[in-house]
């Protein structure tokens, strides 16, 4: 019977000890990005500009888009993403119509975003529209059934 009293109060102590050191508050990413919004997304055509977006849960992953130079033709205003590293997972999510992505001690970096649905079964696809610097940008992502 001791043994019995002996766990009940250390029960009870450890329980209030967990309870104590706890303030209620969630220290992890509550954003997401939008389920509608998560894939591989690809450049609707081959361009000047092309390249991908891996959106995940709570990251994502831009490639391709000339990271490494602007051409004679190309105006670097009209680059997407150009501010951001590519083939890297960057925090983000989405919220109104908008992505966010954090990148270092910057703010968020916005863009808006134009999603839509065409076609229909079985050539049914996803698409992205994005706007940078006057010149619109499409990606495109079958979509899941």
């Amino acid at each position: 019977m001791k043994n019995h009293k002996l766990i009940a109060v250390c029960l009870i102590l450890l329980s209030s000890l967990l309870i104590c050191s706890c303030d209620g508050t969630y220290a992890g990413s509550y954003k997401s990005f939008d389920s509608k919004l998560r894939g591989t997304w690809a450049s609707n055509e081959t361009g000047l500009y092309a390249g991908t977006l891996a959106i995940g849960y709570d990251t994502i992953t831009i490639d391709g888009y000339g990271e490494d130079w602007t051409s004679l033709v190309g105006d670097d205003a009209k680059r997407p993403f150009r501010e951001l590293p590519k083939r890297v997972p960057l925090p983000g999510y989405s919220e109104g119509g908008s992505i966010f992505i954090k990148y270092g001690s910057a703010d968020e970096y916005s863009v808006p975003y134009l999603y839509t649905e065409v076609g229909t079964y079985p050539q049914k696809y996803r698409l992205l529209e994005f706007d940078f610097g006057g010149r619109k940008e499409i990606l495109q992502s079958a979509a899941e059934y």
